[in-house]
């Protein structure tokens, strides 16, 4: 299925269904963020920003919550 036949099935949903996808589609899509922060945590592609807030911390550049 293109992306054109995809946007035009949704465009076609009642509303009760078109809550119904939202509602997944934001878990799946919010499933899918996650992974990738995990993978890109366990891989060190994060590692330069933690060390960069870290020495922000340190040399008093952040503000309390």
């Amino acid at each position: 299925m293109s992306l054109q036949e995809l946007e035009n099935t949704i465009a076609k949903l009642p509303p009760d269904e078109l809550a119904k996808f939202r509602e997944w589609f934001l878990d799946f899509d919010s499933a899918q963020f996650d992974k990738r922060i995990e993978t890109d945590a366990r891989d060190g592609r994060l590692d330069s920003l933690a060390d960069a807030a870290l020495r922000d911390h340190a040399t008093g550049k952040s503000t309390p919550l």
